[in-house]
C-alpha cells in the first residue's frame, strides 16, 4: 500500500474542497416546522440512532426515510466546517428529527489530513461519530493549521514514511490523539486504529467508489434521493432539494 499523501492523490486527482460555485451563507429552514412526524421506535429520538452503512458512510435517523440524504464531506474541508458549523443543527433538528429525512455521511479523502482522523473517527464506533465531527469541524482551523504549518521538508520527510507512520506522525502534529484520549480512546486503542490496514483501505475505497460511481469531484457534495448538489450549499438549498424529492 503506498503513503497516505498519495492514497489522496490517486482517488481524488481532480478533487478538492468546495467542489462549486453556491452561496456564502446558510439559512435556516424555511416553513419546515409543519413536516409530518415518524416517530421513532420505543419513543426515541432519530437524531440519537446512528448507524453504519454498506458504504461505509454513517447514517444517523430513520434508515427507511423516504428522503435519503447522503454528504460526502472531507473532515478537513473549511466549506464542510461551515456547513456543520451553521447549518447541521437545524438539519438535524427539523428534517432527520422527523423521520422524514436520514442523513447518511461518507467520508472522502482530499486532504493529507483525512486519513488520519478518519480513522480514529471509525475506530470510536458509529454512535458518537456525528458528534465528534461537529467537534472537530468546530476546532478545524486550530489542528489542521498545524499540519498546514509543516516546513516542506518535514513534509517530504512525511512522504517517505509507510502509510500507518504517515498517519501517526500526523495525528500527532496536529493533536488530534489528545481530543480522542479525552473521549475515551486510550493510547493503545489510538495506536492500534491508526495501525488497522484494513480500515486504511476502506477509506480509500469510499472515496474512490464515490468518485467513480457518483460523480463526487469535491467536498462538500449532497446527494437528495439521488439529486446531486455540489460545493456550498445553503439549508435553504437542501430545503428545495428536500421538498422536491418528497413530491416525487
Amino acid at each position: 500500500m503506498r503513503a497516505v499523501f498519495a492514497i489522496c492523490a490517486a482517488a481524488l486527482a481532480l478533487a478538492g474542497c468546495g467542489g462549486g460555485s453556491g452561496n456564502n451563507a446558510v439559512a435556516t429552514a424555511n416553513g419546515a416546522a409543519t413536516i409530518p412526524q415518524i416517530a421513532a421506535p420505543n419513543h426515541g429520538d432519530w437524531t440519537e440512532m446512528v448507524s453504519a452503512t454498506e458504504r461505509g458512510g454513517y447514517l444517523m435517523g430513520n434508515p427507511n426515510a423516504p428522503v435519503k440524504l447522503v454528504e460526502y464531506g472531507s473532515i478537513s474541508c473549511p466549506v464542510c466546517a461551515r456547513f456543520s458549523t451553521e447549518g447541521s443543527q437545524a438539519l438535524t433538528s427539523t428534517y432527520v428529527r422527523s423521520g422524514q429525512v436520514s442523513w447518511e455521511f461518507r467520508p472522502f479523502l482530499i486532504h493529507a489530513q483525512d486519513p488520519a482522523v478518519f480513522l480514529l473517527l471509525r475506530c470510536a464506533g458509529p454512535q458518537p461519530f456525528f458528534r465528534l465531527a461537529e467537534q472537530l469541524y468546530a476546532t478545524q482551523m486550530e489542528w489542521a493549521g498545524r499540519a498546514e504549518a509543516m516546513p516542506a521538508a518535514q513534509q517530504q520527510q512525511m512522504q517517505n514514511l509507510d502509510p500507518h507512520a504517515q498517519a501517526a506522525a500526523m495525528v500527532r502534529i496536529m493533536q488530534i490523539d489528545q481530543f480522542f484520549r479525552q473521549r475515551g480512546l486510550s493510547e493503545a486503542r489510538i495506536n492500534s486504529c491508526l495501525a488497522d490496514d484494513a480500515a486504511l483501505q476502506a477509506l480509500g475505497d469510499i472515496s474512490r467508489r464515490g468518485a467513480s460511481e457518483d460523480n463526487v469531484q469535491g467536498t462538500p457534495t449532497f446527494i437528495v434521493n439521488g439529486d446531486k448538489l455540489v460545493g456550498e450549499q445553503t439549508l435553504a438549498d437542501l430545503d428545495k432539494a428536500i421538498a422536491a424529492a418528497e413530491k416525487k
